[in-house]
Order: structure tokens, then sequence, then C-alpha cells
């Protein structure tokens, strides 16, 4: 019963480790949303650890395309749970 508690711990403290970055990533949508972009792919252009974690991400706006045909995106930039288009 003893080895089992110290995998039972480690798999609760990754799930918890990945819970904020799901988070942040639908923070990230609905910033997108909010500059007029129906969000689909969601891309990691940067992220920094540590006591200023910041994440930048690409989001490609579904249903959108420019005149030359390219896609259209937004660059978000989050810092926490708060997210800002750039």
């Amino acid at each position: 019963m003893r080895p089992a508690l110290p995998l039972f711990f480690t798999i609760a403290l990754s799930l918890a480790a990945a819970l904020p970055a799901a988070a942040q990533q639908a923070e990230a949508k609905e910033a997108a949303r909010n500059a007029n972009c129906q969000p689909g792919k969601l891309d990691v252009l940067k992220q920094v650890t540590g006591r200023m974690a910041e994440t930048v991400y690409k989001v490609t706006c579904t249903g959108q395309k420019a005149a030359d045909g390219k896609e259209v995106f937004v660059v978000i930039q989050c810092r926490d749970r708060i997210c800002v288009a750039m």
C-alpha cells in the first residue's frame, strides 16, 4: 500500500500543474473573442516562467481570410489569468 501513495501524489501534482495552463488558454480565447476573432488553433509563441510568468499566444481566427488569402490571427499576451490582445 505504501508504494502507491507516492505515485498517487505524483499524479495529483502533475494534474494540478496542468490546470492553470488550461485555464489560461480559455482566457486567451476569450480575449480573442473580444478582439472580434472567432478562436481556432492556439499556438504558444513565447512562454516565460518564474515570478513574472507570461505566455504569448497566436490565435488563428476561424472563418476569416485576408484579401491575399492568408490566415487572420491575433496575438494575445497573458500574465496570470489576465489576457489582452496585442
